[in-house]
């Protein structure tokens, strides 16, 4: 899913879904996607992810201030 987000014009990289698997040494969206949104997504169809949230990771420390 990496690629086609980064095609829709979003940055995975940013995104909640992004994770690390340690076992595969790699990045990966975590998100399971429907057999209608895979379509859409690999088509091109969509233009950015619906799935992209902005991750933050001092958000909790900016909660604390």
């Amino acid at each position: 899913m990496k690629e086609q987000t980064k095609k829709a014009g979003q940055n995975c990289e940013t995104c909640v879904f992004y994770d690390y698997d340690e076992i595969e040494d790699c990045y990966y969206c975590t998100v399971n996607l429907d057999q209608d949104d895979l379509g859409n997504f690999l088509s091109g169809a969509t233009k950015s992810c619906p799935y992209y949230r902005f991750y933050d990771e001092y958000k909790s420390v900016h909660k604390q201030i």
